[in-house]
């Protein structure tokens, strides 16, 4: 039985009446519900979140990424067996939403689903986002990664701010927590401050604190997250969504290095690390981000390769999740069929890490077979594949551009046996590599 003393929160956004029909059953299950419409949403904090999706949103899906992207927590998709064959809606599904469910509601797997995505969101909130779970390692053998590697420990024993930038889902976060971890202040704080889910009137007293009342009713000030990270590292995250204001003051602490306490200066000494997919350039000549702050946080800067780049890590990733979820959700563990294989090979990942996550986790679930296949990961297999014609040099690229990928998936740890099993010498590998933009 559920245990009421901790309720937890579930939002549904832009309610149906199938939806609503859900909420007396999760009451009686320890559940909290909200609704809200999908602009109130941002500011609506939640443990899980369910989203019925509208032709609008398909049609145009950046508001429902932006919701996602800006709460750290699951969200499962709700849809019609109509929306599910709209052209892409299966990528998008599998790369933004825990999972998905289609109307009417089977309730009772609702419950499952809103169980297992509650676990999840609590693995989150305790900084466990993917690979975190191999002891903070950055995984992977490919060359970004390896070179990836080597600056963190350049850059870490340093006390210079860092800025992180790369696309969402390619482990921005993890990079700061490894920093922090490798430093002389791993033993001292390490405070976040989501910059893109906090809501603009809160930020302010988030980093600075405020004055309040206390139990007594008498004045209470309530320090902010730079006094919490004093001799620790402060973690600005998506530092492009801050807005000016607070931009302004966020420069004048980074300047003077003291916050002000009932008039007086008290100094805080931390270590600022950044991360932003935003192009931060673009946003200072459309005046949006101060040009001032931008050099105080990229004194060093780090960039994250996208999945799309990292082919030879593919499959070690996809087996260190299965490996992970499997223990999570307490199935058997399952391998991937080489068709499977095949189809991740092929497929571009706009999500990176975090999509080919999603897609695994998802692949457990479904996969009926001793392996998880192409299709449970929701890609094509090789057939669909052969059924979409092409001109003949672009088969010829196409079935070049394969085999590399799969020799890498094999032998990503050894290119001289990569290479022996295509059949090549070492230079004509690498020279291969260089033509598909591989590793």
């Amino acid at each position: 039985m559920h245990d009421l003393a901790s309720t937890r929160h579930l939002l549904i956004v832009e309610p149906c009446e199938e939806c609503l029909q859900l909420i007396p059953g999760l009451h009686i299950a320890g559940w909290e519900v909200e609704t809200c419409t999908l602009e109130q949403a941002v500011s609506r904090p939640c443990d899980v979140g369910l989203i019925r999706l509208l032709p609008e949103h398909f049609e145009h899906p950046d508001a429902v990424k932006n919701l996602i992207s800006r709460s750290n927590t699951e969200w499962i998709a709700a849809l019609t067996s109509e929306d599910l064959r709209r052209e892409l809606v299966g990528d998008f599904v599998c790369e933004w939403f825990f999972d998905f469910h289609t109307l009417p509601f089977d309730v009772a797997r609702v419950q499952v689903t809103l169980g297992r995505a509650y676990g999840m969101a609590r693995l989150r909130a305790k900084g466990t986002e993917y690979g975190e779970s191999a002891g903070q390692k950055l995984l992977g053998e490919s060359r970004p990664m390896r070179e990836l590697r080597r600056l963190l420990t350049k850059l870490a024993p340093t006390e210079s701010p860092v800025l992180i930038r790369g696309e969402g889902g390619t482990g921005k976060k993890l990079i700061a927590r490894t920093l922090h971890a490798q430093s002389q202040r791993r033993e001292q704080p390490f405070v976040t401050v989501n910059c893109a889910t906090t809501p603009e009137h809160l930020l302010q007293a988030e980093l600075f604190g405020e004055v309040g009342k206390g139990g007594d009713g008498l004045r209470q000030r309530m320090p902010g997250r730079i006094e919490e990270a004093d001799g620790g590292t402060l973690f600005l995250d998506e530092v492009g969504d801050l807005p000016l204001e607070v931009q302004a003051n966020l420069l004048r602490f980074l300047q003077q290095r003291h916050v002000e306490v009932d008039g007086e200066r008290v100094p805080v000494d931390v270590r600022v690390v950044a991360t932003t997919h935003v192009d931060l350039e673009a946003a200072i000549r459309m005046k949006r981000f101060r040009e001032d702050l931008y050099y105080r946080l990229n004194v060093l800067q780090v960039g994250t390769a996208p999945l799309r780049e990292r082919h030879g890590d593919l499959a070690l990733l996809a087996n260190h999740f299965a490996q992970f979820y499997s223990r999570e959700t307490g199935r058997r563990a399952r391998n991937f069929s080489q068709d499977a294989l095949v189809a991740m090979g092929k497929h571009d990942w706009p999500g990176n890490v975090r999509e080919l996550e999603n897609r695994v986790r998802r692949g457990l679930v479904l996969a009926e077979g001793r392996q998880i296949e192409a299709f449970d990961l929701g890609l094509l297999g090789e057939e669909a594949f052969s059924s979409s014609m092409a001109t003949l040099e672009e088969y010829k690229s196409r079935a070049e551009r394969q085999a590399l990928c799969d020799v890498l998936t094999r032998h990503s740890d050894n290119l001289s046996v990569a290479a022996k099993v295509l059949g090549i010498s070492r230079p004509t590998f690498y020279r291969l590599l260089h033509k598909h933009q591989i590793r």
